[in-house]
């Protein structure tokens, strides 16, 4: 007993040391290699659990890995102001709408041609904007193509979390009575945020000096910090006691405190330093980590990795196009690729259909390889098309 702890405690060094020289080290090959953090930590996590350094199922990593993603979706959330969107151009929004309408549509047509297994249709036209925050980290939230990004990506990623909820209560209780019940109860939980939020924009409207109670300028207790990391995990906890995606409860988390606390301007600031300073690089690590590089070199994983590939960024630069009158053919490709970086959302519903025996391993492997090379894929054509 004493010599497995002993193992079991040197593996946990082992972990924690390589974790912390990839945290200092992955700037300065970001800046080598000229590329993104993010795909970079992916690659050397993959190449450090490859060499058995690391250890994906590690319970330790994959807590934090967990709570990072977590974190990710609150700050996409943080970048997120619901005033701003609601004061824009009613043309922007019809716009994002048929973008989205245009993604499902093109992913059903084109998988039902290619004959893909449901949960890869379901996987095409998924949009997640949590990467796109580390590239409004890199490149500013005031560039138009990463705005409508926002405004598309908010709209997308509801609907992509509406669908992944669905998609595991299907896993979970089948098609029947019990699913219909579950989406009343997602349904039933979006009323009661939508009223939750007129309620605090006429409270707020009235007292706007409650605002500064909640959340004051400068108190020297951190106040802004705790309000806003008490809401991120009553969120979750929320989402937990409802059995609904806990990444839908952090991003609304997010979204309130940028909607309703936008005067304290160093607060996102905070959040972002903590956050991609050590949280969100050990999800992607542990994203890495989780893919075995063997399974590159399997001609079925192969295949259905590169008609993925070639689906999802096919049918995001068509539905671009709806966005082409309103920032021109350039931003508009800018925007595709911006929000062609599904990742968290598409492994979790791979891991879902793996589980629950809905898909072989292959297509696992497939989705999982699929979602790392387009996070690469679409950074360097981003990289790219801003340097021309």
């Amino acid at each position: 007993m004493e010599w497995q702890h002993l193992v079991m405690s040197n593996s946990i060094v082992v972990s924690i040391l390589t974790l912390s020289l990839i945290l200092v080290l992955s700037p300065h090959l970001s800046r080598l290699f000229r590329l993104p953090t993010a795909p970079i930590e992916i690659m050397v996590g993959s190449l450090l659990a490859f060499l058995g350094i690391l250890e994906a199922k590690e319970s330790n990593f994959e807590l934090v890995a967990q709570i990072g993603f977590l974190y990710l979706m609150f700050l996409a959330g943080l970048e997120v102001n619901l005033k701003s969107i609601m004061k824009m151009p009613k043309v922007y929004i019809m716009q994002s709408l048929y973008f989205v309408l245009i993604l499902w549509g093109l992913a059903l047509l084109f998988g039902l041609l290619f004959h893909l297994h449901l949960i890869l249709i379901v996987v095409l036209p998924l949009i997640s904007i949590g990467i796109l925050a580390t590239l409004s980290k890199e490149y500013g939230k005031e560039e138009r193509w990463i705005k409508i990004a926002f405004l598309v990506g908010t709209i997308g990623e509801v609907i992509s979390i509406l669908a992944l909820t669905i998609f595991e209560a299907s896993s979970l209780v089948g098609f029947g009575e019990e699913l219909f019940y579950k989406i009343v109860q997602l349904f039933g939980f979006m009323v009661v945020i939508i009223a939750l939020y007129i309620f605090f924009r006429v409270l707020f409207w009235w007292y706007p000096e409650f605002k500064t109670t909640l959340m004051p300028h400068d108190d020297g207790k951190y106040q802004d910090l705790r309000l806003a990391m008490g809401l991120f995990f009553i969120m979750i906890a929320i989402m937990k006691q409802l059995h609904l995606e806990l990444a839908f409860g952090a991003f609304i988390a997010g979204l309130f405190i940028s909607t309703f606390f936008h005067h304290k301007h160093t607060l996102e600031e905070k959040m972002s330093s903590f956050g991609f300073g050590f949280l969100v690089p050990i999800f992607f690590i542990h994203v890495g980590a989780s893919f075995d590089l063997e399974n590159i070199f399997i001609p079925q994983v192969l295949i259905t990795t590169v008609t993925l590939l070639g689906l999802m960024f096919l049918i995001r630069v068509l539905a671009s196009y709806t966005l082409v009158t309103l920032i021109g053919k350039r931003n508009a490709l800018l925007s595709g690729f911006a929000l062609s970086m599904p990742l968290t959302l598409m492994i979790a519903i791979a891991t879902i259909g793996v589980e629950k025996g809905m898909i072989d391993n292959f297509d696992y492997y497939a989705v999982i390889l699929a979602s790392l090379l387009e996070v690469i894929i679409s950074m360097l054509s981003i990289k790219v098309l801003l340097k021309k």
